[in-house]
């Protein structure tokens, strides 16, 4: 990805223990994306949050919760994203998976993945 490249950011919310398979989904998608060489994942565990089910799962100090938010993000070129798009839908049994318009403004990679990637 080079700055000034338009680009889609995509992100899938799901519960902590949601899962495909015997994997968690958060595991499965970031797996997913990295054997497809996608340019790179994030997970974001959520502090509290509520979706479609209206529960409200906070973390509360000396609580062990296993129903937090998880966010995976996840920012690639248009291409990859609509082609991996529907292999992620079917993945995610409950959740909500968004698609959004960005621009890459700095794109620095550590050199260990070969340098400058491209979509």
């Amino acid at each position: 990805m080079q700055p000034g490249q338009k680009a889609k950011r995509l992100r899938i919310y799901v519960n902590e223990d949601d899962h495909v398979g015997h994997q968690a989904t958060y595991v499965a998608v970031v797996g997913l994306l990295k054997r497809e060489h996608a340019a790179g994942a994030t997970v974001l565990r959520g502090l509290e949050g509520f979706g479609g089910s209206g529960v409200i799962h906070t973390v509360n100090l000396g609580d062990l919760v296993e129903k937090l938010p998880m966010v995976i993000e996840w920012i690639d070129s248009p291409e990859r994203v609509e082609r991996l798009l529907p292999e992620l839908e079917q993945m995610v049994p409950r959740g909500l998976i968004t698609v959004d318009e960005t621009l890459v403004v700095l794109c620095r990679w550590d050199g260990s993945r070969g340098g400058n990637r491209q979509g």
